[in-house]
């Protein structure tokens, strides 16, 4: 009511305090207001377990860090197998082929989902399923039926760079081939004369792509120089024998680890979510959820063999990007503007205040007293922010915003090795951890 409404002004009005808040925001905007700058003091680079790395990449305007991190996971391998200081694999040939596939996996998608209403829940989500982000498992379906090249045999591209053009062209004749698949099967048309349809379709596609992205090479020379100088050739490779020879790491070893404590998901189960991949025959996305306890103690002993850890988070609360820092405390709103701002990781889930959106390495951990307080982040932003684009997570961020953990399968328990062995229980498409990295 408007009488209420000048109780609320007079209020206002005789609160000196939050005048004087209400003026440092209005100058300086609600985020540097509430900042704490005091928790910087907290981000120091030194920790008790780190693992020295390569320089970091950068994935500039597109959305491939799940492509990025996998990949800087693998260059490790290699690097120290022929003792290198600086090494990429090719970021480019691996979207070229996610960005083939996942086009064929739409419209398989649109194929499968005819009978289904086009104002529907699930039509209206596949539509917007076309995107730059994945998950670890769509990464090794690429890698074991596509290799990996170095960066030398297929540079970046414009389009690999930034990449927001060349989708909403894709994104548009798909939609369209949508809409007619649809109305020509509303008319009787055969599913096999779609199906035609449809291989024409991805074969002109791939020639977009090219067009893109370049036509990844198919066998190739990879020439590099050791830190000893010493020149090397492996000569007449081919991507998949490459991946098997310079980097040769068994991906079936390895297990999606999530956190998500929701009361639809129980810990000790697996989880798979339908319609989310981009191999059409690949391996679906599989998760195993645990208590945070438990992916933290399995990231610690991947770190101890030396292995850095793919992990996916959500990294648009509690950052200073510039600075290199997550950190769970690093704003004040609830001080700030006198409200409860606090939710449960649960919470945060179910009414979508945060999802996985980024992936990433983590690379090093700092124990004390036998708990973690501060992790060491490799992003794939580039090398000016941060400390040469490392960054730092403190343990109560990773509490609350890191969802999943890339371990070796040898490392869990007996009991989480058994759940392997269900049948995981099936998510919708939307589910919170159906968001790509």
């Amino acid at each position: 009511s408007l009488e209420a409404i000048r109780q609320w002004q007079s209020s206002y009005e005789a609160d000196r305090q939050r005048n004087i808040i209400g003026q440092a925001i209005a100058k300086n905007g609600l985020q540097d207001a509430a900042y704490q700058n005091h928790m910087l003091r907290e981000q120091k680079h030194h920790f008790s377990l780190e693992i020295q790395t390569l320089p970091v990449t950068n994935q500039k305007a597109s959305g491939r860090c799940w492509l990025f991190a996998g990949l800087n996971l693998l260059r490790e391998k290699t690097a120290r197998a022929y003792q290198l200081e600086d090494f990429e694999l090719s970021q480019n040939y691996m979207a070229f082929w996610d960005k083939f596939e996942k086009i064929n996996y739409f419209l398989e998608s649109v194929i499968d989902t005819l009978e289904e209403p086009a104002e529907g829940r699930l039509v209206s989500w596949l539509m917007t399923s076309f995107q730059d982000g994945g998950q670890w498992d769509m990464f090794v379906n690429l890698v074991e039926k596509y290799g990996v090249v170095p960066k030398q045999c297929m540079p970046e591209t414009h389009h690999s760079s930034a990449t927001n053009g060349m989708n909403d062209v894709i994104q548009t004749i798909l939609r369209r081939t949508a809409a007619e698949y649809r109305r020509s099967f509303q008319q009787g048309t055969d599913i096999q004369q779609l199906r035609k349809k449809k291989t024409a379709l991805v074969g002109h596609l791939y020639g977009v792509l090219c067009q893109c992205f370049g036509q990844p090479p198919a066998v190739f020379d990879w020439e590099y120089t050791d830190k000893n100088k010493k020149y090397g050739i492996l000569r007449s490779m081919t991507p998949v024998s490459f991946f098997k020879e310079a980097v040769n790491v068994r991906l079936d070893d390895y297990i999606s680890v999530i956190h998500a404590p929701t009361r639809d998901k129980p810990f000790g189960k697996t989880f798979t979510v339908k319609h989310l991949g981009n191999v059409a025959e690949g391996k679906p996305v599989l998760y195993l959820n645990l208590p945070m306890a438990d992916l933290k103690a399995l990231t610690i002993k991947q770190l101890e063999s030396d292995q850095c850890v793919w992990f996916g988070s959500d990294v648009s609360h509690a950052a200073d990007r510039d600075k290199g820092a997550w950190m769970a405390d690093l704003y004040d709103y609830s001080g700030l503007l006198d409200l409860e701002m606090n939710m449960s990781k649960a919470d945060m889930l179910d009414y979508r205040h945060s999802a996985m959106n980024h992936a990433m390495l983590v690379t090093g951990v700092n124990v004390v007293d036998g708990r973690p307080n501060r992790w060491k982040i490799e992003n794939s932003w580039g090398d000016e922010k941060g400390k040469k684009g490392y960054y730092i997570a403190d343990d109560a961020w990773f509490d609350q915003f890191v969802y999943q953990v890339v371990v070796e399968k040898k490392r869990l328990k007996a009991e989480h090795l058994a759940a392997l062995e269900e049948k995981p229980i099936e998510l919708e498409p939307w589910d919170p951890m159906g968001t790509l990295a």
